[in-house]
């Protein structure tokens, strides 16, 4: 009877020293030792993270991230603003985009107070207010990230002096030998850029109509319209193509150069576009300050160094030297369009071939 009693009573102390350990471990966070149990998710471009990165801030913070990378403005806007998909923590979204979340209340003012790293990018880039659609209502809703021009690319073999306009992705000598990004805003201003209209940003009715009969034309040109840098080399690679637009400036380039292409780069006459993408915070994020620490970390030397190096796309950090960047006023910075839902209706048009109805 008495062994019995001394039994109970030691199990008694024993459940009180191992309640004790454990309100211990996790009141001092040794609890996500075994693992995070936070999770980030970013919406990105591709080549925008590395794995690399990835690790190296899972370790910093204990966390978990998952980056989901997107091809089109589209894409981006449907996993964004969609409420009952995942929940996505922040985003790198281009400048013209930019407006529509703020408009939507899909995003939230981000605290520069809490990315100290902002305070290495160049003078340019720390000028929010001198960078259209980052400052709205009175406060800052992005951080600048990277940017390039969108020119076109030729190759040396088929074509012998660089292309004056960007005409030449409609030249018949071209047919079939063209590789053309496949979204419907940017095309859009690009051939309202080419036709000459002064804002391609803003179509009146009668240049709409111009501008689809000038992009169904460009259909019956292209090889491909391409959705990733990486298609476009593959594609590259397979055919004969003689014209590329590059969507994605620098990086396209130099993917392209590190697969053996002679290449060559133009600015076309007319001038080119240009995006400036930037990291945003989404309004459902479950952790905001943690979306911050992300921006700051990508912030670092050794991250957008690594952009620059594997990429080949400026970072905010250090002025860019880039031919495809020239100090002209031949770069027009991408704004937001007349009625983008409006620009990819008829762009799916287009590319069905379905007869259209504007």
């Amino acid at each position: 009877m008495a062994r019995s009693q001394f039994s109970a009573q030691a199990i008694g102390i024993m459940k009180k020293i191992y309640c004790a350990i454990c309100y211990f471990l996790l009141s001092s966070g040794f609890a996500n030792v075994a693992g995070a149990t936070e999770t980030l998710r970013v919406l990105a471009w591709p080549g925008y993270v590395s794995n690399e990165a990835i690790r190296t801030f899972e370790a910093q913070h204990d966390v978990n991230v998952e980056v989901s990378f997107v091809n089109s403005d589209e894409e981006l806007w449907s996993l964004a603003s969609n409420k009952k998909g995942v929940s996505f923590d922040l985003m790198a979204v281009n400048t013209a985009e930019l407006r529509r979340y703020v408009s939507a209340h899909l995003v939230i003012p981000i605290q520069l107070k809490n990315i100290p790293n902002t305070r290495k990018q160049t003078p340019r880039f720390r000028q929010l207010d001198a960078i259209p659609g980052i400052i709205q209502n009175g406060a800052p809703y992005a951080v600048p990230y990277t940017y390039s021009a969108m020119g076109l690319i030729y190759n040396r073999k088929l074509v012998s002096s660089a292309p004056r306009s960007m005409s030449a992705m409609w030249d018949p000598r071209y047919r079939n030998k063209v590789l053309a990004y496949h979204g419907g805003a940017h095309n859009f201003s690009l051939t309202a850029l080419m036709l000459g209209y002064h804002d391609p940003f803003h179509l009146s009715a009668s240049q709409f109509t111009q501008v689809v009969k000038q992009l169904r034309d460009l259909r019956d040109n292209v090889l491909k319209f391409y959705s990733t840098p990486e298609e476009v080399v593959q594609l590259f690679r397979d055919n004969e193509v003689a014209l590329i637009y590059a969507n994605y400036g620098d990086q396209q380039i130099q993917a392209l150069q590190r697969a053996g292409a002679d290449i060559g780069y133009a600015i076309p006459q007319e001038g080119a576009l240009a995006w400036l993408d930037c990291w945003a915070i989404l309004r459902r994020s479950n952790n905001p300050e943690l979306a911050e620490a992300w921006i700051n970390f990508m912030l670092t030397p050794e991250v957008s160094g690594q952009l620059t190096l594997n990429e080949g796309l400026a970072n905010t950090l250090r002025d860019s030297p880039k031919p495809s960047m020239p100090d002209t006023g031949k770069l027009i910075w991408i704004q937001p369009v007349e009625d983008a839902a409006q620009r990819e209706l008829y762009w799916a048009r287009i590319m069905s071939g379905a007869p259209s109805k504007h």
